[in-house]
């Protein structure tokens, strides 16, 4: 199978092409061009691409995979930061719901035998539920970054309902962790930083509650559907997550991150007033338990261990591709 990755210098990116290609799989990516810093760069990944294309994918068209067969479309391309979507919020409109739309026509004319667009959980109309919000639950966004989602989930529904000549399914998940991700105003990466500089770390909003999953859990999640699209035809929308309960907020994971790594620094409240955020936030994925038998592999303290683990690997001077696909084929062998 020939995937194509949107977004394959990300993070999340990066780990899932990694994944097809120990898989046997052929991988071709398209996405701005990465910082020095990515786990890109950083992985020394470009060679396992059959087509590495660094463009905005608003641009993007047929003529820039010539002579290519893509078998599935896999959308991760975005701007992806809350804290950015407020300082360049039309930014982040533009590449959210336009570069969704014309991912969705290169997918229609590349004649891709499915399409998975993956958007997260703050898509959901934030109404602090105590239980999880379920796929059919209205949508919103009151930050541009939810907003931005929320209309690009939208944007796909409607597409798939006017022009799903093929497999389109929406998957919705969030607050991933894992080991290569660089990205600012990220928890993990964070406390990483500040561990490793004998800083103590400071933590916005220490009582907010998400649902923490290991990056490998949701890929695995994200592929099993997939399977179930070529398999079965099935569209439709997708929750991925741990267990509603019990809750983990951001201070649990800052605790046990202090704690695996073994740091004497303490985290302390960020004194510096920022943009909300969602006080809570959990969603119930029952859907894909039941109907793709997905499950998580990996515990709370366990994807925290595995993130944290990583970092501690690479800091020590391991090869970071080695790293990568150690971890990989660690959790293929679960």
């Amino acid at each position: 199978m020939h995937y194509l990755i949107t977004g394959h210098t990300g993070f999340k990116g990066a780990w899932i092409s990694m994944m097809l290609k120990t898989l046997g799989n052929d991988v071709s990516g398209i996405s701005l061009t990465p910082d020095e810093s990515s786990i890109f760069h950083m992985s020394e990944l470009k060679g396992i691409f059959t087509n590495n294309i660094f463009k905005d994918i608003k641009d993007i068209s047929r003529e820039d995979l010539p002579n290519t067969d893509i078998d599935v479309v896999i959308h991760l391309a975005a701007q992806s930061l809350v804290k950015k979507s407020y300082d360049f919020p039309i930014q982040t409109f533009e590449t959210n719901v336009l570069g969704t739309l014309k991912v969705l026509e290169l997918a229609k004319q590349l004649k891709s035998k499915a399409t998975l667009i993956i958007t997260t959980d703050k898509v959901y109309k934030n109404t602090s539920k105590k239980v999880g919000y379920i796929e059919s639950d209205p949508l919103g966004g009151s930050d541009p970054y939810s907003a931005s989602k929320a209309a690009a989930d939208i944007a796909t529904q409607s597409w798939r309902s006017s022009y799903g000549d093929h497999p389109i399914a929406i998957a919705r998940a969030g607050n991933v962790i894992g080991g290569g991700d660089f990205s600012e105003n990220r928890l993990l990466p964070d406390l990483i930083n500040s561990f490793i500089q004998n800083k103590n770390p400071k933590i916005r909003y220490p009582e907010a509650i998400r649902p923490w999953q290991h990056v490998l859990d949701c890929l695995n999640g994200y592929l099993m559907l997939v399977d179930k699209q070529l398999d079965k035809s099935i569209n439709g929308e997708w929750n991925f997550s741990p267990p509603a309960s019990p809750t983990h907020n951001v201070a649990e994971v800052a605790t046990l991150a202090k704690k695996f790594w073994g740091s004497e620094q303490n985290w302390i409240p960020d004194s510096i007033a920022h943009q909300p955020e969602t006080d809570m936030l959990i969603l119930d994925s029952s859907k894909a338990r039941k109907e793709l038998n997905w499950s998580e592999k990996l515990s709370f303290e366990e994807s925290i261990s595995w993130t944290v683990d990583f970092y501690k690997e690479v800091s020590s001077g391991k090869n970071q591709r080695n790293v990568l696909e150690s971890q990989i084929k660690k959790y293929q062998s679960l």
